[in-house]
């Protein structure tokens, strides 16, 4: 008896050491505690980058091919549609003393362009400056010749008359052919040709440099083509907007649709040589040898000269590029007889 007592007094010893011992070791359980959060890295914005033919910035892709279009200036077909959105446009004289527009696209795709007009040679040159999709509705012979060749990527409304290109009812033809963007890359799209490119960019100024423009004021310049004033073209600098607005016949020009005025940051008036080569007063154009220039940006005027790069016009000033101010750009290229002197006034 005095046996098992003893054993059962060892054997309740041994328990309770054990147990102390497993209570003083106890062993950290893996958990799944990530222990305090990390702020997530935010994905860096990506770089801003211009458009190449206005120089103004944006986030969205700038491969798209720029596009060409004739624009019709006759009274009839005023107000134009469309015009305001082209970051570039070349006023020229088609014949007599009837400008036409070629209004260059890149940054905007309007829903309604026009109305469209027939292609001259010299506008096909300008276009492949910018390698720009070609789009017009009719052709003088040697455009013709020029666009049947396929020299530049084109649809014509001599083609697609009621398909790519409608008519408006309200006015009377020629005046009133009308394209949009959709159809014209529609057109494209038919005929093969590649809607985007990389396009050169354009030479602008920095913001240091806008702000040290110096010349002679000009917040009213005036632009004759000829004795008649329907076709002269005015630009009144615009001091709320710091940009040109635009009048023809003393009609400020704006859109058929929404009435948004043409507003330009850069007003580029060139004198090229201009040859008569047939009795309707169409003209073989020298685009090529430079010559005067008259650059107004700010409402301030500067006297330039012009050359043909690569196919496009560019002031230069003592062999050296004249940058623009990032915007929209107007060129009106006028004949060198009379010339710049004769052809430009100022008013107040």
């Amino acid at each position: 008896m005095r046996r098992m007592f003893t054993f059962f007094v060892i054997t309740l010893f041994v328990l309770l050491a054990a147990c102390s011992n497993d209570q003083n070791h106890v062993v950290d359980q893996p958990t799944n505690d990530p222990g305090p959060s990390q702020p997530e890295k935010e994905t860096p914005e990506p770089p801003p980058t211009v458009y190449p033919l206005t120089g103004l910035e944006t986030v969205e892709d700038v491969t798209q091919r720029p596009f060409g279009v004739i624009i019709n200036n006759h009274p009839k077909a005023r107000p134009q549609s469309g015009l305001y959105q082209a970051d570039l446009v070349y006023e020229v004289l088609a014949e007599g003393d009837v400008t036409r527009f070629f209004a260059i696209y890149q940054s905007e795709k309007p829903e309604v362009i026009g109305p469209v007009r027939s292609a001259r040679e010299y506008y096909i040159d300008l276009s492949i400056g910018y390698d720009a999709f070609f789009v017009a509705h009719g052709w003088s012979i040697d455009a013709e010749r020029e666009l049947q060749a396929n020299v530049v990527d084109n649809i014509n409304g001599m083609i697609y008359d009621g398909s790519l290109f409608l008519r408006d009812s309200s006015r009377v033809a020629p005046h009133n052919s009308y394209i949009s963007y959709e159809n014209i890359k529609k057109g494209a799209d038919l005929k093969g040709y590649s809607f985007e490119s990389t396009v050169p960019k354009l030479p602008f100024l920095s913001e240091e440099e806008v702000a040290g423009l110096q010349g002679s004021e000009a917040k009213n310049v005036r632009v004759a083509y000829s004795s008649r004033e329907i076709f002269a073209a005015t630009y009144t600098y615009n001091e709320q907007t710091e940009t040109y607005d635009r009048y023809s016949n003393g009609e400020q020009t704006v859109d058929r649709e929404t009435e948004a005025p043409v507003s330009l940051d850069n007003v580029f008036i060139v004198e090229m040589t201009h040859e008569v080569i047939d009795d309707v007063g169409r003209r073989r154009i020298d685009m090529t040898s430079g010559g005067k220039g008259l650059l107004l940006q700010k409402g301030i005027s500067q006297e330039v000269e012009w050359e043909n790069q690569d196919g496009r016009i560019l002031p230069v000033l003592n062999g050296d590029s004249v940058g623009f101010v990032p915007g929209k750009t107007w060129i009106n290229i006028i004949p060198s007889n009379p010339g710049i002197s004769s052809s430009v006034s100022y008013g107040n």
